[in-house]
């Protein structure tokens, strides 16, 4: 990877440095993430949370969480706040179109982030009907290697269904997210083709960030020629425009900035992202280790932290 930006990005970061420092200065919010739950029905091996089917923690009850968005409600627009599920894995919970109507109320767009394991054309219609704005579905290459990193043997076949739902549906923004590892590195054309085929206009990647289970598995992360290899990858699929792809946000990149993302990497946690975890804990981004946890719900008022 070139190690230094060419001359004419160099001015571009220094532009966008100015831009990110007068975001921080408004910091508006503009997503709010809901850890709704740590039950899962997968034991995915790169889990950052560490969820299992039964929670040893209890779900937070809706109503907690409501007081939270009634809390920021005059502080913000609230059909610019995009409050999204995630766990755990969200649909576990049977409330989540009762919340998520209540959002809708109030004028908040809302969406989920699901494994796709409960996604079935009832609970889809249900959740539309409750005001479903986005949604994302994790699809980590093909069968064997979804199946190995999820370790659910109807993962793969769940998550496709999902996917092919939300491909017929007009009205709802979505995409499909994959960790990339050593098992299914070696298909990513192919899978690229796979996707385009299903109708995903949308693709985002990421590589594992070594927390929680993914620490132990050695085959989750890639060697700096394949990280390489990716970005590359991704580049070339964005000039090709049959789905647009981008990188996560898992840090900067140097000279492959602002070519496989959509824009120049800032991380917005704790300026434009918040988060409210399973426990009440009050954070910058839900990936952020406890330790820069900056208040509970439960103590502290949201908006002043």
């Amino acid at each position: 990877m070139d190690k230094r930006p060419g001359f004419r990005k160099r001015i571009a970061l220094e532009l966008f440095r100015s831009i990110r420092k007068n975001r921080a200065k408004l910091h508006e919010l503009r997503t709010l993430f809901w850890e709704c739950t740590l039950r899962c029905n997968a034991s995915c091996r790169h889990c950052g949370s560490d969820c299992h089917v039964s929670a040893g923690m209890k779900d937070m009850p809706m109503e907690d969480f409501l007081k939270v968005v009634d809390d920021i409600t005059p502080y913000v627009e609230p059909n610019k706040v995009l409050v999204i599920f995630t766990g755990g894995e969200a649909l576990v919970r049977k409330d989540i179109e009762v919340c998520g109507m209540e959002l809708y109320r109030r004028g908040y767009p809302w969406g989920i982030v699901s494994n796709g394991l409960l996604m079935t054309r009832e609970r889809l219609d249900s959740l539309l009907a409750s005001g479903l704005h986005s949604a994302t579905i994790s699809l980590d290459g093909f069968e064997e290697a979804h199946n190995w990193l999820r370790r659910h043997p109807k993962s793969f076949e769940n998550a496709v269904n999902a996917i092919c739902m939300l491909a017929e549906e007009k009205e709802i923004v979505w995409d499909v997210v994959t960790c990339v590892n050593q098992q299914n590195f070696k298909d990513l054309k192919l899978f690229k083709e796979f996707l385009v085929e299903m109708g995903v206009k949308r693709w985002r990647l990421f590589t594992i960030f070594p927390v929680g289970r993914a620490a132990e598995v050695p085959e989750l992360q890639l060697s700096n020629e394949q990280f390489t290899w990716m970005l590359n990858f991704i580049r070339y699929c964005r000039k090709e425009g049959k789905i647009h792809v981008s990188y996560g946000c898992e840090g900067f990149l140097g000279n492959y900035e602002a070519e496989v993302r959509d824009s120049i990497f800032q991380c917005n946690a704790g300026i434009n992202t918040a988060s409210v975890l399973a426990d009440g804990s009050i954070s910058g981004c839900p990936s952020i280790r406890a330790n820069f946890h900056q208040g509970n719900i439960y103590k502290d008022k949201f908006i002043n932290v």
